[in-house]
């Protein structure tokens, strides 16, 4: 895997920005495995994930986006506030849904209206292994779920509708293209 360091990174460390693994890539669709050590190299794969994850830019990213079939997962909702979720599973879904314009850094330039549970509880492990539970609503409740169903294999495309998915597969290999 090749790793650029830029100098503007604020931990005064480099910026290690990964290559994007691009839509329809057959990875996208494989679920990824659970993190079993809880170490520098987790550290520093988290470390990657966000810094390739603003460069894309996105608000989300996982492992599996750059290639590495791992359950780890970076967001950032808002600028500094950044959140690392290790084999994150979903423990609870509300039956209230709600719609959100959703896309992926795999696949730039598209998105569209998906449905979601409005609310989840998730549990994960932290980047030093310590069991965490949170409750989400709202976007960080979409981003959940977004996130977690890549982890499973499953490409946020798959949640829409036939002719909604074939639209915009014609629209982003345009983008490609052009």
């Amino acid at each position: 895997m090749r790793r650029r360091r830029l100098p503007h990174d604020p931990r005064g460390q480099g910026v290690a920005i990964q290559p994007i693994i691009a839509f329809p890539d057959p990875r996208l669709r494989m679920a990824a495995e659970p993190v079993a050590r809880f170490d520098a190299v987790l550290r520093s794969l988290a470390a990657d994930l966000l810094d390739t994850m603003r460069a894309a830019p996105g608000i989300g990213i996982t492992a599996p986006h750059i290639g590495i079939l791992q359950r780890l997962v970076v967001l950032e909702l808002s600028p500094g506030e950044v959140r690392t979720y290790v084999n994150p599973m979903i423990a609870w879904a509300s039956p209230e849904v709600i719609r959100h314009h959703e896309g992926s850094v795999s696949m730039a330039g598209v998105a569209d209206e998906v449905e979601r549970h409005a609310r989840v509880h998730v549990t994960y492990r932290d980047l030093d292994g310590a069991e965490r539970f949170e409750e989400a609503d709202g976007l960080l409740a979409v981003c959940h779920q977004h996130e977690i169903d890549q982890l499973n294999g499953i490409f946020w495309v798959d949640r829409l509708s036939r002719l909604k998915r074939d639209r915009l597969v014609v629209r982003y290999n345009k983008l490609r293209r052009g």
